[in-house]
């Protein structure tokens, strides 16, 4: 089993079989509140997928893009458990998820081959976080064609449509689409994402230069 684990935009959670089967999924929208619930959703979502610790095989960690604060709590906590059960991380790239969330519903409607997209989410301070797809690859998973990137909101429109690619809007990360995107890079023996969380932007804070000069 997998346990998915994304805190990118809200708190999600989720534990899938490894044929891929959906055992769980909690989610809290509270963009903020990802300390608070964490621990509270891993421990729901394993006693409704009637896992235990020890059922867990890997960890898929949503990597962003997302903001810091909200980011760090979702890798940590996947960190963790994973160090305590002495199991491997998984990283995934939280704008796949969506993606794919959208390739196997386009594929239960009929829709085989959907047409080019954009996953954007809210990346506050006036910017959305983008990422385009093309379809799914051989190996069961999103096709990016580029990497996540940062765009002023008012100008994103504008940039979609000279890529030729539709716009897909999300404000949720499904840990479910997190742990079957992970158990299908597992399978396929291939990383799909960086081990570092994925901000697009730099930290607000940055290290002392050193202690300035004092003259008299």
């Amino acid at each position: 089993m997998i346990l998915g684990i994304d805190t990118s935009a809200g708190t999600s959670v989720a534990v899938v079989a490894a044929d891929g089967e959906i055992l769980s999924q909690l989610d809290s929208p509270d963009p903020r509140g990802h300390a608070e619930v964490i621990g509270t959703l891993i421990e729901r979502a394993l006693a409704e997928a009637s896992a235990r610790p020890a059922d867990i095989t890997h960890v898929a960690a949503g990597m962003g893009p997302g903001p810091f604060t909200g980011l760090r709590v979702g890798i940590a906590a996947s960190r963790a458990f994973a160090l305590g059960r002495g199991i491997p991380v998984v990283p995934v790239v939280s704008h796949d998820a969506v993606a794919l969330e959208r390739v196997l519903h386009a594929a239960l409607v009929g829709d085989d081959e959907p047409a080019p997209f954009a996953v954007v989410t809210d990346a506050r301070r006036r910017e959305v976080a983008w990422t385009p797809y093309d379809g799914i690859d051989d190996d069961g998973l999103p096709l990016r064609t580029a990497d996540p990137a940062l765009v002023p909101r008012d100008e994103a429109d504008a940039l979609l449509a000279a890529r030729g690619v539709a716009r897909a809007d999300a404000d949720r990360i499904p840990a479910a689409m997190i742990a079957l995107a992970a158990a299908r890079a597992v399978a396929a023996g291939r990383a799909i994402a960086a081990d570092d969380a994925l901000y697009l932007r730099p930290p607000d804070v940055t290290l002392s230069a050193g202690p300035k000069r004092v003259t008299s």
